[in-house]
């Protein structure tokens, strides 16, 4: 087992990973940049070193400095939380060649998956259904409108190394292909480093639904079911839940098992989620696989009572999933919805840094709060604008909801904006409350004729 681990991140997930390092006996070394001083995460760690000013360029993404904390604090091992260095195929190549273990998959199958069309051909390989769409990359204008011919509009050109809704553009006609084109293309080499493109079917109302999945260094390969991820805003969500009200249990089954033959013959190693759009028959479509612990990894661990951040440590230590995982994983054990809190203004989505007066988080049965904000702490205008995560626990997704209406009103945040508002009128809302909802959702709720915030 590892003595020390440097926890490559900051804010919640740093705190979280702290959390599961301190219940398996392992010391933390917290990296931070000049504008997260005073975080929480610095103070709970056994170490902390400072790597830099407060952009996350300079600090964060910064592999030399990350590695030169790591060695000076001589740690066993890196954990890179979710986003900055955790999809970084060259970060884990760094950290084998400095003989410092990476919490994650092995760089080349990160690689692999990191390359949408080739992760697309895997998946295929192993019967996992995905999109009618191009054989590869997509080289030229003339080529995208042969192949949006053969697919039919309307397309989606997405960039071959993008994520965040970057480098995509939705194309309804020939006519206005090769300008889309133009513009994906600049947008992901911008973004990216990379302009390539390829092209896909658009599905008009999807539901974003994703798979969990652990897997260990000997072979073995398992999922813990579905997360629905519907619910966003540009691309990004807003809130998830588990399972989801469109997966039956047979879907679930199938498509699990689909996907852990894929992973197994991949050579997977560690946590992960792949990532489907629901068409509206209900059929599932690959789109990415992330590798990496997720935002939302919550409500998954609470519909199967499995610690996913303490089992990523455990499996790069070397052990064996039947080692740390029940012999029998009954799921979904109720229901759980995460509400993720930002810092901006709950309509105009505008950023809100700033001090914040008061912090009071809810609690009480079924609610857990993972944040690393607290009274009198600063919201720093340099990174992302969630400041806390909301996950709430029932035996069905009526008390799950009760729950969370409960619980956001008992979450008051003071001298900054946040998204609490928001998420309250998304629990009111007649069409969420029923389950009637796909990706477009936020843009029907914002236009409806509803009380300002």
């Amino acid at each position: 087992m590892f003595k020390k681990i440097l926890i490559a991140n900051r804010g919640e997930i740093a705190m979280r990973v702290i959390c599961a390092c301190k219940e398996l006996g392992v010391r933390t070394v917290a990296v931070y940049s000049e504008a997260d001083r005073n975080s929480l995460h610095v103070r709970f760690a056994d170490e902390a070193i400072c790597i830099g000013p407060p952009r996350s360029a300079d600090s964060y993404l910064n592999i030399p400095a990350v590695i030169s904390a790591a060695e000076i604090a001589n740690v066993d091992a890196i954990h890179p939380g979710y986003g900055l260095l955790s999809e970084n195929a060259n970060f884990a190549e760094v950290c084998e060649t400095s003989h410092i273990k990476f919490i994650g998959p092995p760089p080349e199958i990160t690689r692999l998956m990191g390359e949408k069309e080739k992760a697309r051909q895997a998946m295929k390989k192993a019967n996992v259904p995905i999109l009618p769409g191009s054989d590869g990359i997509i080289a030229s204008e003339e080529e995208a409108l042969e192949w949006a011919k053969v697919v039919g509009y309307p397309v989606i050109l997405k960039a071959k190394a993008g994520g965040g809704g970057r480098g995509m553009r939705v194309v309804r006609t020939e006519q206005e292909l090769p300008n889309l084109y133009q513009a994906a293309s600049s947008e992901a080499a911008a973004a990216f480093g990379n302009g390539e493109l390829y092209m896909e079917k658009f599905i008009e109302k999807p539901r974003h639904i994703e798979f969990q999945i652990l897997a260990d260094q000997h072979g073995h390969v398992i999922h813990l079911g579905e997360r629905e991820c519907s619910i966003q805003r540009r691309h990004q969500k807003l809130l998830e839940e588990s399972p989801s009200l469109q997966v039956s249990p047979q879907l679930r089954a199938e498509i699990g098992d689909k996907l852990v033959n894929s992973l197994k013959d991949i050579g997977y190693v560690n946590a992960g989620t792949i990532e489907f759009l629901m068409d509206e028959d209900g059929s599932l479509h690959f789109i990415e696989m992330n590798t990496r612990i997720q935002v939302e990894h919550c409500v998954t661990e609470m519909v199967t009572g499995i610690d996913l951040v303490k089992s990523q440590i455990l499996i790069a230590a070397g052990a064996r999933l039947r080692g740390i995982l029940p012999a029998k994983i009954e799921m979904p054990i109720g229901h759980a919805i995460e509400c993720r809190i930002n810092a901006e203004h709950p309509e105009k989505f505008t950023p809100s840094a700033g001090k914040i007066k008061t912090f009071n988080v809810p609690g009480g049965i079924g609610v857990r709060v993972e944040t690393a904000q607290y009274a009198e702490g600063v919201v720093p205008p340099y990174y992302d604008s969630m400041i806390a995560k909301l996950i709430t626990h029932g035996k069905d997704r009526e008390e799950a909801i009760s729950r969370m209406k409960r619980a956001l009103g008992m979450f008051i945040v003071e001298g900054i904006h946040t998204s609490i508002p928001l998420h309250q009128r998304i629990m009111n809302d007649p069409d969420f409350v029923a389950g009637r909802f796909d990706t477009k959702f936020m843009e029907r709720f914002m236009a409806s004729p509803r009380p300002k915030v």
